[in-house]
């Protein structure tokens, strides 16, 4: 009898341990702050297509994590997107005239929003709204494109094909008789 009660003891606390280290791995590896603080500031841009953009998506610069996306809406006058950035706080120096881009992380990966450098002397500050951007690419509507260009191709090609072949001697009137 003590030697099951040991071994449920011993079960107990193993599960245990699993669950906190669970719980501590969680904690270390994700950045609470960037997730609910309120530090940094508002930025808008507006895009035809977010394609799978999702609110949480990192927002970089030069590759670096410089905020989050804080919200998507659409906007039924204009007929688009309306994404809200929160850029951090210690990155206050971005020009007013940059541009902001839905890019793909690998070939099929999340999208993101990404920045490019403007070149104005004055900078992005609260609601702030990006100028110029730049639409998701969807690989859905590239592959369409390529397989109906490859197909008209493959129409124009088969009359071609489909014709009866001539000899040198019929083409010039002239025959071997």
């Amino acid at each position: 009898m003590e030697t099951t009660r040991t071994r449920e003891l011993g079960t107990g606390l193993f599960i245990f341990l699993g669950f906190a280290a669970l719980l501590f791995l969680a904690t270390q590896t994700t950045d609470m702050e960037e997730y609910g603080g309120d530090k940094g500031y508002r930025v808008t841009a507006r895009f035809d297509d977010v394609a799978g953009l999702k609110v949480r998506s990192p927002v970089t610069m030069a590759g670096v994590n410089i905020g989050r996306v804080e919200s998507i809406v659409f906007d039924n006058e204009n007929l688009d997107a309306l994404v809200t950035l929160r850029i951090n706080a210690q990155f206050n120096k971005i020009p007013d005239d940059s541009d902001a881009s839905i890019l793909t992380a690998g070939l099929l990966g999340s999208k993101y929003v990404g920045l490019g450098p403007g070149g104005s002397e004055t900078y992005l500050t609260e609601n702030s709204q990006l100028e110029i951007t730049q639409s998701a690419i969807v690989l859905e509507q590239l592959v369409s494109k390529f397989l109906f260009s490859q197909a008209e191709k493959g129409e124009d090609a088969a009359p071609a094909a489909a014709a009866p072949d001539v000899t040198p001697g019929e083409q010039s009137g002239t025959s071997s008789d």
